[in-house]
């Protein structure tokens, strides 16, 4: 049987947000010391949260787990308005690694809410990242998960609704829930520019052009992580089995039995490393040649929060160059 051709997608793994988040943390620990507290898993990934516990970090869902005066990290996903005051109360030396992707949803809101709008969000019941957006308001924000939702909402007025959307989801979903909401509510405000991040949008663009290719697709990704869960559904979605894989010990033999060409890729919370050893467990199951798909680069760069901009003793000067 010749070799089987393992294709690579390209963008895959870490985006500028959580690269960003990853730091913010990272360069706490080295100014501040261990411990240093998380509000929520920093990103959706088992390992990056298991290797970041390892230097000290300690991730909690309540404020009430922070002693008065440590130092505070906000997830990548953002938190609401009451979460933020509490951590202002409390004198919590305070980090956000939220998004500037989220963050710029959460600026959004609060500009139209001052216009008088009304919300309805597109996104998951529970996701942290629409609990931190639907936070940012008391009331008159409204969540939609699939079209069925948008015939039973009720808005106390249609005259000022504009609609907010999580940044991971499914472009393809995404569009069709908006077309739901714009077909009962005509004069419903769209976003200037579409939430869902480039990121998001790139990866599942290259899932799109790499699941026709394919006789499987494997997403290196954790079960919790929003983005990676998406990439399976594209995947799927076009006919191509798909598997979602948290390491290379998830990697079942059957699902490359009589596969002449493998995707891989990985979602925007998932390290290279994961991807790596994916390969690596694939290459000791069947005999294959490694390509990859074509792309343009990701070149965008979010700068850290106020205070941890500077370099710090600790930190080899190659650090700051990724």
């Amino acid at each position: 049987m010749p070799e089987a051709i393992l294709l690579l997608a390209r963008p895959r793994g870490f985006c500028a947000g959580v690269d960003r988040a990853i730091e913010v943390v990272e360069k706490a620990l080295a100014k501040f010391g261990a411990p240093v507290y998380v509000r929520h898993e920093i990103v959706h990934n088992t390992y990056v949260v298991n290797d970041l516990k390892a230097k000290g970090a300690i991730f909690i869902e309540s404020l009430d787990a922070v002693p008065a005066g440590a130092t505070l990290v906000f997830s990548a996903h953002g938190v609401s308005r009451a979460v933020q005051q509490e951590a202002v109360d409390r004198g919590l030396r305070i980090f956000d690694a939220t998004c500037p992707l989220v963050t710029k949803v959460h600026v959004e809101v609060a500009k139209l809410v001052r216009e008088g709008y009304e919300f309805i969000m597109i996104g998951h019941k529970g996701h942290p990242e629409v609990q931190g957006t639907m936070g940012q308001l008391e009331n008159g924000i409204h969540l939609v998960e699939n079209v069925a939702d948008v015939a039973h909402l009720q808005p106390t007025q249609t005259d000022k609704l504009a609609v907010v959307t999580q940044t991971t989801l499914s472009v393809d979903d995404a569009a069709e829930i908006a077309s739901a909401i714009q077909a009962r509510f005509p004069n419903v405000r769209s976003p200037k520019q579409q939430d869902i991040c480039y990121a998001t949008q790139n990866r599942q663009d290259a899932i799109k052009l790499m699941s026709p290719l394919v006789d499987v697709v494997i997403v290196v990704g954790s079960k919790t992580s929003s983005n990676s869960n998406r990439l399976v559904e594209v995947a799927r979605k076009l006919g191509t089995p798909g598997y979602l894989v948290d390491s290379a010990d998830d990697l079942q033999p059957q699902w490359l039995e009589g596969c002449q060409r493998i995707g891989l890729t990985a979602g925007a919370s998932a390290p290279e490393i994961l991807v790596t050893q994916v390969i690596a467990r694939i290459k000791t199951l069947c005999a294959v040649t490694v390509q990859s798909l074509p792309y343009t680069p990701e070149t965008i760069k979010f700068p850290l929060p106020k205070g941890l901009r500077i370099d710090v003793p600790a930190l080899d000067e190659s650090d700051l160059l990724h």
